[in-house]
């Protein structure tokens, strides 16, 4: 993508056109190409939380099926669709939410392990809330910082998965990163994550991010049946991390009520801290307030 688009075009086939054709969307979260999931390893359950952790209240969720019941149940169906935009998978808020949702992916891996603390810091100085995705790699590469993330009260946390690869049972590829290939490795790159942000959080992630924010109709089932949330995105705040600060600007403060921002929180060097902290006051001025996923 050599230039930067419009949010909003005039139609909605437009609208999915500049979503599909946003071929820089993810830049800063891509894996070298080829490389695939990792082994299989089954992810412990989760139970609720542990001993000692902050919250006051012990946290009651069902115990998401294993992998030998997600295999069984799902193995052999054949997806039928593929994309950023599928039905059951979150990219605005529900109707009637007057502001938006502001979401970072900490993606990790080559080239995407730093932390972008002026991001951060402009969140936290104007008590705006956001939801951060970690892929296990980040979280791996930045303990403090993730557990800095996971104890402020401003900002959820959501799975962006254990290696950071597009969600099939089929092994498609988005951006050159070849996806999961089973209903197997989809567990894998869901519950591995879970398991260790609820170590890190006490907390069940609710949302999923897959890695390129790619999937098929039947990751789209597995996420559900697991409990979780697939979420993408309607506006594309940062594209990868790779717009300047005056782009990021314009195209967050274009987004309307309802929209779900995707921008990136691990490139520092990028332009996204910069036009976020310029952003986030004119969002204010025009009564456009940024809202937890949860809370919507």
């Amino acid at each position: 993508m050599g230039t930067a688009h419009s949010n909003h075009p005039g139609t909605a086939a437009s609208r999915r056109a500049f979503i599909l054709s946003a071929a820089l969307a993810l830049a800063g979260c891509q894996n070298p190409p080829g490389q695939r999931t990792g082994r299989a390893v089954n992810a412990a359950p989760v139970t609720g939380t542990p001993e000692g952790h902050p919250s006051t209240l012990p946290e009651r969720v069902p115990v998401p099926p294993g992998k030998e019941q997600i295999a069984a149940a799902f193995t052999g169906q054949a997806p039928r669709a593929w994309g950023l935009q599928l039905p059951g998978v979150l990219t605005r808020l529900p109707a009637g939410n007057a502001g938006i949702a502001l979401s970072f992916d900490c993606c990790g891996g080559p080239g995407g392990n730093a932390v972008d603390q002026a991001l951060i810091d402009a969140l936290q100085k104007t008590g705006t809330p956001a939801t951060f995705f970690l892929n296990l790699r980040w979280v791996r590469a930045n303990p403090g910082p993730a557990k800095s993330l996971a104890e402020n009260p401003l900002f959820e946390i959501g799975n962006h998965g254990t290696q950071h690869v597009p969600l099939s049972v089929s092994g498609r590829s988005a951006y050159g990163i070849p996806g999961t290939a089973s209903a197997a490795e989809i567990y894998d790159e869901v519950m591995i994550n879970q398991d260790a942000l609820h170590h890190l959080t006490g907390r069940t992630a609710r949302y999923f991010r897959p890695g390129t924010a790619y999937l098929d109709d039947v990751a789209v089932r597995i996420l559900h049946a697991m409990g979780m949330v697939p979420v993408s995105f309607s506006t594309n705040g940062d594209a990868g991390a790779t717009y300047p600060a005056a782009v990021v600007f314009r195209e967050v403060t274009a987004a309307r009520s309802g929209e779900i921002v995707i921008a990136h929180a691990n490139h520092p060097t990028g332009g996204t801290a910069a036009g976020i902290a310029r952003a986030l006051p004119a969002l204010h001025a025009t009564g456009i307030i940024p809202v937890p996923l949860t809370d919507t």
